[in-house]
C-alpha cells in the first residue's frame, strides 16, 4: 500500500521512555501504519534528519473554554508541540449556563483566570445552554489541535442554584439531584472529567468568592460519585489549603480532598502541586499524602510545573509595582506612550514615589490580596523580581534580582522598579516567580518533576493572559531541563514520556501519547539542539482588541495532528484537523 505521509530518518522517541531509534514512520488516514523501512510510496515525505521525532504532547491543564469557541488556532499551545489539551480545570467554565447567568460566568472567568471580559463578551457565541450543547458547539468549529473538556463545579452550581450559589448556602437535596444529573449528562456526552476549585486566591472580577469555594463535603462527594460507575473520567482539584486564613488548615482540607476522590469510585485524580513561600513545606506534605493514597490503591497524581509559577509585571500587564500609587491611578487609562511620557517627567516621578500606595484588594475588587502584600513589601519582594533578558533565564540567583541591583546602585527598590517599567518604551516585563522559588533555584522543582506520581500540568494555556505565558512549559522542559541546566538534568527520553504517554495514560486515552502502529499520527519533529524560547511579548489579537502575552519559539520543524501538518517551521498552517475528544 502507499502512505499519505512518510517521516524519514528521524531519531524517534516513542513515548515509552526507552532508547531512541533512527527509523521511518508511515502514516495512512491519520494513523501510524508502519515503523521501520516504510518502502512503499507516499503522497508526501518529510525529512526528519538532524531532528528528534516525538509523540504530540498532551496538556492536561488548560483554560481554552472560551477561546475554543472563536479561535481555530489555539495558540500558544499549538506552537509548543501540544496536540491535545484538556480544558475546564479548576472548577470554572462556560457550561451549563442559563441566559441570565452568562455575564456571571464571564465575571467569574475574568477574575479567576485573568481573561479580558470584553474579549469574552465579544468572542463567546453562547449558542448553548447545557453541557452537551456546549460540546457540540465547540466541536462544530475546526481547530489545529484536539481538545477535551471537563465539567467544572462553578457553572454547575450556578445553573442549579442561581443567586444562592454565591452566598455560601448549602445545597439542598433537590439542588444536589439536579447537579448530579448535570454532571452525569456531561460525562455520558463525553466529558473528560469533573473539576473543583477550593482556594482563597480565586475571586470573581467583582472580588467575590467563587460559587463553589466553600461547598460542603456532602456536595463534593455527591458530585464525584456520579463518576463512580462510569468507565471513564478523571477528577481534578486545586486547593491552596486556605493559606490566607489563620491556623494550619492542611489536614482538614486534605481529608476533604481524600473523601472527594474516594467517592469517585477509583477514578484517576490529580491536584496542583507547588511550593508556596508562606507554607514552604506543604508541597512535601502533599507528596506524602499522595504516596499514602497510592499505597492504598487510589490512583492519585500531582500536577507539576517545570519552572516557577510566576507572573509578568509591566505597564501593559494586569499587575505592576506602581499600580497602587495614587498618581499612577490618575493616568492608568491613558495610552501606553502617554503614560510613559508622563512617568518620565522628574516631578511626576518624585511625587509618585513619595506616595503611600492605596489598597487594591477587597470587596468589589478582583485584585487578589497578594498584590497588596507585594506592593507593601517592595523593598523585600524586589529580591524576587527579575529581567528575563533576550534569552529568558527563569532560574536566576537573588544577586541577579532588581532588588540587588537597586542596592548596588544605591537607590530604593521602588525607584529601581519604577525606572525598569519605563525601559523598552514601557514594554519591559518584570518576572516575579511567586511559587516554586522559595530557595531561588529549581532543586525542589526537580524533586517534583521526578516524583513517580507527577503529571505535566499547570500551563494554564488560554488563561492569565495578561500575567503569565506558561503554555511554553513543554519547550522549557526540553530546553532547560534536558539540555541547558548545569546540574540535575532530566533524561530526554523520560521527559518526552512525561509530556506524552504519562498524560495520555492518566486520561485513559488509548489512541495517542506514543509512536506506535495503530495509534493516531500526532507527531512532533523538533530540532532539539536549536530549540529556543524568546522573551514574552504582549500582543493585541483577542476579540474587542484584548491583549495577551505570547512567547516566540523556534525549533519546531513540524507538528502533525492525525497526520495533518499544523506547524511548519514554527508557523501555524491552514490545516484544521483538531476535534473535540469525546471520552468513554
Amino acid at each position: 500500500m502507499s502512505f499519505d505521509l512518510k517521516i524519514i530518518d528521524g531519531l524517534i522517541y516513542d513515548g515509552n521512555g526507552g532508547e531512541a531509534i533512527r527509523t521511518n514512520i508511515g502514516i495512512k488516514d491519520g494513523v501510524i501504519t508502519e515503523i521501520g523501512e516504510c518502502a512503499d510510496t507516499a503522497k508526501e515525505t518529510v525529512d526528519a534528519a538532524g531532528a528528534i521525532v516525538t509523540p504530540g504532547f498532551v496538556d492536561v491543564h488548560t483554560h481554552y473554554d472560551g477561546q475554543v469557541s472563536w479561535d481555530e488556532e489555539l495558540r500558544p499551545s499549538v506552537n509548543h508541540g501540544v496536540t491535545t489539551v484538556i480544558m475546564g480545570n479548576c472548577g470554572v467554565g462556560f457550561a451549563p449556563v442559563k441566559p441570565q447567568d452568562q455575564d456571571r460566568l464571564i465575571r467569574l472567568m475574568e477574575g479567576v483566570e485573568d481573561i479580558p471580559g470584553t474579549a469574552l463578551h465579544e468572542g463567546l457565541s453562547w449558542n448553548w445552554e447545557t453541557f452537551p450543547e456546549y460540546m457540540d458547539a465547540i466541536d462544530a468549529m475546526p481547530h489545529t489541535i484536539d481538545f477535551g473538556v471537563m465539567i467544572g463545579h462553578d457553572p454547575v452550581r450556578v445553573y442549579a442554584m442561581g443567586e444562592r450559589a454565591s452566598t455560601f448556602e448549602k445545597a439542598t437535596d433537590d439542588d444536589l439531584k439536579q447537579m448530579q444529573s448535570i454532571v452525569s449528562d456531561a460525562m455520558k456526552a463525553g466529558a473528560a472529567g469533573f473539576s473543583i476549585g477550593r482556594t482563597d486566591v480565586h475571586r470573581t472580577a467583582d472580588g467575590d468568592w467563587t460559587p463553589s469555594a466553600e461547598a460542603g463535603l456532602r456536595e463534593l462527594t455527591a458530585l464525584s460519585s456520579t463518576l463512580a460507575d462510569l468507565d471513564h473520567g478523571v477528577l481534578q482539584i486545586v486547593n491552596d489549603f486556605n493559606l490566607e486564613r489563620e491556623g494550619d488548615q492542611f489536614d482538614e482540607e486534605f481529608e476533604i480532598v481524600e473523601k472527594f476522590v474516594r467517592a469517585g469510585g477509583g477514578k484517576p485524580a490529580s491536584i496542583s502541586l507547588m511550593q508556596r513561600d508562606m507554607a514552604p513545606n506543604d508541597w512535601r506534605r502533599i507528596l506524602d499524602e499522595t504516596e499514602r493514597l497510592n499505597k492504598d490503591g487510589i490512583d492519585f497524581h500531582v500536577q507539576v510545573a517545570p519552572r516557577a509559577i510566576g507572573v509578568f509585571q509591566g505597564l501593559q500587564c494586569t499587575f505592576h509595582p506602581m499600580m497602587a500609587q495614587p498618581s499612577y491611578i490618575e493616568i492608568k487609562d491613558k495610552p501606553l506612550a502617554e503614560r510613559v511620557a508622563i512617568m518620565r517627567d522628574p516631578a511626576f516621578k518624585k511625587k509618585c514615589l513619595a506616595e503611600e500606595p492605596v489598597k487594591l484588594a477587597g470587596e468589589g475588587s478582583s485584585v487578589p490580596p497578594i498584590a497588596d502584600t507585594m506592593i507593601a513589601a517592595l523593598e523585600l519582594v524586589a529580591n524576587k523580581f527579575f529581567r528575563l533578558g533576550e534569552n529568558p533565564d527563569y532560574e536566576q540567583s537573588a544577586e541577579q534580582s532588581l532588588g540587588a541591583e537597586a542596592r548596588r546602585d544605591s537607590v530604593t527598590a521602588k525607584e529601581k522598579l519604577y525606572d525598569t517599567l519605563l525601559e523598552l518604551d514601557g514594554k519591559q516585563l518584570i518576572y516575579f516567580p511567586i511559587y516554586n522559588y522559595t530557595e531561588f533555584n529549581y532543586d525542589n522543582v526537580h524533586k517534583m518533576l521526578t516524583h513517580p506520581a507527577a503529571l505535566p500540568g499547570l500551563s494554564d494555556g488560554g488563561a492569565h493572559v495578561g500575567t503569565i505565558c506558561d503554555a511554553s512549559f513543554p519547550t522549557y522542559l526540553l530546553t532547560h531541563w534536558c539540555r541547558d541546566r548545569d546540574h540535575d538534568r532530566l533524561d530526554l527520553s523520560r521527559a518526552i514520556k512525561f509530556l506524552t504517554a504519562d498524560g495520555a495514560d492518566y486520561l485513559r486515552l488509548k489512541d495517542r501519547g506514543r509512536i506506535k502502529v495503530g495509534l493516531r499520527a500526532d507527531i512532533n519533529i523538533i530540532e532539539h539542539d536549536k530549540l529556543r524560547l524568546g522573551p514574552p511579548k504582549m500582543v493585541q489579537d483577542l476579540p474587542a482588541g484584548g491583549q495577551r502575552l505570547l512567547q516566540p519559539v523556534s525549533g519546531y520543524r513540524a507538528t502533525f495532528v492525525a497526520g495533518q501538518r499544523v506547524i511548519a517551521n514554527d508557523e501555524v498552517t491552514n490545516a484544521r484537523p483538531g476535534r473535540l475528544v469525546r471520552f468513554g
